[in-house]
């Protein structure tokens, strides 16, 4: 694995809208499948972690700590690209996930959880 290019790093961290409390959204997807996992925070630093450890950071809300997926349950995402959106304010991580990406052990944090929408599109 090459390593980051510094300036490009702080390009790409300069270039992100985080919100009022430093933070951004961001979705991550499983690369091949399409898969959405699950959704998480990052803030600057664990951004940047992500950009240049092949590994996913995130920022806890609740825990107020740093915390790298899969560093317990060993069910780790490893990166494959990062993109944000047009505006700037959401991420989209696509990863390589071994083992289920929720912590209930469900391969995807959205499995059996829908919600009765209306929907408008014919099957």
């Amino acid at each position: 694995m090459a390593g980051a290019d510094a300036a490009a790093v702080a390009a790409a961290l300069a270039a992100v809208k985080f919100d009022a409390n430093g933070l951004v959204p961001a979705i991550v997807q499983e690369r091949d499948s399409g898969a959405v996992l699950m959704l998480g925070y990052m803030d600057a630093t664990a951004l940047e972690r992500t950009l240049t450890s092949g590994r996913v950071w995130f920022w806890s809300r609740s825990r107020g700590e740093y915390w790298r997926k899969g560093d317990t349950s060993g069910h780790i995402q490893l990166v494959a690209s990062v993109a944000a959106d047009c505006d700037g304010d959401t991420l989209l991580v696509r990863v390589r996930q071994v083992g289920p990406a929720c912590h209930t052990g469900a391969q995807t944090c959205f499995d059996g959880r829908g919600l009765p929408a209306v929907s408008a599109v014919a099957d």
